[in-house]
């Protein structure tokens, strides 16, 4: 990585231990990278979403709210879910080490650490995310800018259709559940989907996840309707199955804000009349299945 690749590149510690934070802030700048430090969990998670960095070092012990707690929220959000975290600890215990796993971190140093190794770390996490940010660290999919350069070609055909699918009430289903589950879901989503494209006879379709984090799905005009029908059988019997056997059974006497749902749209060159992305996804939004 050379210096330019590290200037761009920002790290946020949240260490309630001046001594040791001064001293990282001081050894991560020296090395060239763009340092920002808190010393509170929830200071931590306001700096973070205001500028969200590009690795966060969090420690678990803080004053107020645990560093699992930061985390917690930091993946609730969209803006901070993908940031990579690396716990810093006293904890050695593999329980303890699981739980910040769980949560998503991508690694886990403890204290007393080598410097030096937690340089390393930092840097193999960066390069890890450079890697993966065209594609969702879930399903796999293309996603960003992938997805964006396959819209503005679309628009500037004569044929074609669109498909957005996706599952409401995924946050709410991971405070409950877990992230292993709510990415278990968004899996079993993404296997659904392919079969769906397969059945419909677009197999060649484009799929990906929209800003929003809903699948995306770009086809013919032709198949456009019937790939939303079959997204639509596939994924409405299955939501129940995503739940407990327990919770299953109850699923009814929840509000619909309360549980998870499915939402199919779509939209093809022969209705749409705009030009833009903008127009394109108001339009979604307004042809739901």
């Amino acid at each position: 990585m050379n210096e330019v690749d590290k200037q761009s590149q920002t790290i946020f510690i949240v260490e309630d231990d001046n001594d040791l934070a001064e001293m990282l802030r001081a050894y991560f700048r020296v090395q060239g990278y763009t340092v920002s430090v808190a010393s509170r969990g929830h200071d931590g998670v306001a700096g973070i979403t205001e500028n969200v960095p590009d690795v966060v070092v969090l420690d678990i012990r803080l004053p107020d709210i645990d560093g699992y707690e930061v985390c917690r929220q930091l993946r609730r959000s969209r803006k901070t879910q993908h940031v990579p975290v690396i716990f810093l600890t006293e904890k050695r215990e593999r329980e303890d080490k699981l739980a910040g796993l769980e949560l998503g971190a991508v690694d886990y140093i403890t204290k007393p650490f080598d410097i030096q190794e937690l340089r390393l770390r930092v840097r193999n996490a960066l390069r890890r995310a450079q890697m993966s940010t065209l594609l969702n660290p879930v399903t796999g999919l293309p996603e960003g800018t992938l997805v964006r350069e396959q819209l503005t070609q679309l628009l500037n055909q004569s044929d074609w259709g669109v498909v957005m699918a996706g599952i409401r009430g995924l946050s709410k289903f991971r405070d409950k559940f877990g992230f292993v589950a709510a990415d278990d879901v968004s899996r079993a989503v993404t296997l659904m989907i392919a079969n769906a494209v397969q059945e419909s006879g677009a197999g060649d379709a484009f799929v990906g996840h929209a800003d929003s984090g809903d699948f995306i799905i770009l086809t013919t005009a032709e198949l456009c309707q019937k790939l939303a029908e079959r997204c639509m059988v596939r994924l409405h019997p299955s939501i129940q199955y995503f739940y407990p056997a327990l919770e299953r059974q109850r699923l009814h006497e929840l509000p619909e804000s309360e549980r998870l749902t499915v939402h199919v749209s779509a939209v093809s060159s022969r209705q749409f009349q705009g030009n833009n992305m903008e127009e394109l996804f108001a339009a979604l939004a307004n042809h739901r299945l």
